[in-house]
């Protein structure tokens, strides 16, 4: 049986803390799953992720599950650098592994974004879904869309991208904290440095809030910096924990054969 370490802190001054899911059986050589939350970077929280962390457990994973600051309170690049204190906590915590390409990923939604930040850092394996990964470029193709987080009660917008466009400017403005470029530029996923990038899935829905025409742009620059990138596009307008069920035990053999090759 799974054993659940609930709010274990790893950054006292801000109050930070981490679940973590220790399976029935520990091997001397264990493997790490990262799991970051979503929620557009202003809500969502690691218990959010206990039924699927439960199951990674299950396949030999000492999950993670940390929350990190949120916006409006704490703006970008706050999320981002909490992400990174979380990694170096671990690599001096007694649940270290060694080496440290025994550490995966997965980020649902925004914390996909923060994934992908931790993987060019460190180059761990990472699966995200539904990552949104533009928002200088996003902002100006949308300058007249409002910024509302539930535009269909505050506007009764009915139609399904006028709804996601609105959430989508809100929750970048609400993190980055501005809506000037050189802001939105940093917050860019093109932006990070990609140097130990390593194996990279990124899942996403055909017609959802993070679009397919922005995620081609960016693995586009991925590709061009010569980074192995696989994709995989979902039928229909389901985000990140709409769909994390059906494709979990895909997305944890994804980051299993990559330890397995990079060891």
């Amino acid at each position: 049986m799974t054993q659940i370490l609930s709010n274990i802190t790893y950054d006292q001054q801000n109050n930070l803390t981490t679940d973590i899911y220790l399976p029935q059986q520990i091997k001397p050589q264990h493997k790490i799953l990262l799991f970051w939350h979503g929620g557009g970077w202003f809500r969502g929280d690691k218990s959010d992720l206990q039924e699927l962390s439960l199951k990674i457990a299950e396949q030999g994973f000492i999950v993670f599950a940390p929350n990190y600051s949120l916006a409006p309170e704490y703006t970008f690049p706050v999320a981002h650098q909490d992400s990174v204190k979380f990694v170096k906590w671990l690599l001096n915590s007694k649940y270290s592994v060694t080496p440290t390409t025994k550490i995966a990923q997965i980020g649902a939604s925004s914390g996909g974004v923060l994934a992908l930040y931790l993987a060019g850092k460190f180059g761990f394996p990472t699966v995200t879904w539904s990552a949104p990964v533009s928002f200088s470029t996003w902002m100006k193709d949308h300058a007249s869309t409002p910024a509302l987080s539930a535009a269909q009660k505050e506007l009764g917008l009915k139609k399904f991208t006028d709804i996601n466009n609105a959430f989508y400017k809100y929750f970048t403005i609400t993190y980055a904290g501005s809506d000037q470029l050189p802001t939105l530029q940093k917050l860019d996923a093109q932006s990070y440095n990609y140097q130990k990038l390593t194996h990279l899935l990124m899942i996403n829905s055909t017609a959802e809030l993070s679009p397919v025409s922005y995620l081609l742009e960016f693995i586009s620059v991925l590709a061009k910096e010569n980074h192995e990138v696989d994709l995989k596009l979902l039928p229909g307008t389901r985000h990140a924990m709409a769909y994390a069920k059906q494709y979990l035990a895909e997305s944890v053999a994804y980051l299993t054969k990559a330890i397995e090759i990079t060891n």
